[in-house]
């Protein structure tokens, strides 16, 4: 199962991120711009995804991504149970979430990542 420690371990490396504990919940940011968070029970990770396409994720794997609330539908933004995620997807999910929300030179400067 990953963990909240993992998602730290690929957040350290990502610039401009950091971490915040707002209301009992972790949370990574980009200066003001929340891109991943935990339920304060830390069995659910919140990301930033393309809402566009969040009906495409959550209908290919409904046992492992959900919905945000009713009050987040307008954000990009996915629900994902950390129990089914394996380390290599939370890597992607995470990095592609970090991605929507620095400035593209930022992004462009670690295509490695």
């Amino acid at each position: 199962m990953v963990t909240v420690d993992d998602v730290r371990a690929v957040v350290r490396d990502l610039p401009r991120s950091y971490e915040v504990r707002v209301g009992g919940r972790v949370k990574f940011r980009v200066g003001r711009i929340v891109y991943i968070s935990f339920s304060r029970d830390e069995t659910v990770m919140g990301f930033a995804f393309p809402k566009e396409e969040r009906e495409w994720l959550i209908g290919g794997s409904p046992t492992k991504f959900m919905h945000p609330s009713r009050s987040d539908m307008r954000y990009h933004w996915v629900l994902a149970r950390l129990s089914e995620l394996d380390p290599g997807e939370m890597r992607e999910l995470v990095i592609d979430a970090w991605r929507m929300v620095v400035p593209k030179r930022v992004a462009a400067a670690h295509v490695e990542l």
